[in-house]
């Protein structure tokens, strides 16, 4: 088993940990994609994050979410809709570059493939992710977009 994943276990997210985790993101979103985009798009982000339907969809397992851990703290999180289209792929900043985004993915994939027999995942990536993205075999399938303010370009890894 790979090294950063002992070091940074990652599991399916627990009801309770909702909060921590959307904070978290937020977090670094301000941080890291905020910069990229207009006013409308960080207003957006934040209604979209914040929405109690997309609480309702993680409780009823619509919305999957994995975390990577550092103890009992969140490093690291990701989420997928619609069966395989990464919504959510978020590392904390003192996290970053230790292999945990793409442990993530990995993680996500691998459920994914096994369980439910996916075998194409897409992602939305924001200008910040996109060469993260194409370092793990992400592929370009359109240019770069905007949609209610914010940026991404659309990709996807066949698995």
């Amino acid at each position: 088993m790979n090294e950063k994943l002992l070091q940074y276990p990652i599991r399916f997210a627990y009801k309770d940990e909702w909060n921590d985790i959307i904070q978290m993101v937020w977090k670094t979103f301000l941080k890291f994609e905020a910069p990229d985009y207009p006013e409308e798009g960080i207003k957006n982000f934040n209604e979209f994050i914040t929405d109690h339907t997309l609480f309702r969809m993680f409780e009823k397992g619509y919305y999957r979410v994995m975390v990577a851990l550092d103890g009992k703290k969140i490093a690291g999180v990701i989420s997928v809709r619609d069966s395989s289209h990464i919504s959510l792929l978020f590392v904390e900043e003192p996290y970053h570059n230790r292999g945990i985004g793409k442990s993530l993915i990995e993680e996500m994939q691998e459920y994914l493939t096994l369980e439910e027999g996916i075998t194409k995942i897409t992602v939305n990536s924001s200008p910040y992710a996109v060469g993260f993205y194409h370092n793990i075999g992400f592929t370009d399938t359109g240019l770069e977009q905007m949609s209610g303010g914010i940026r991404f370009t659309p990709m996807e890894k066949i698995l």
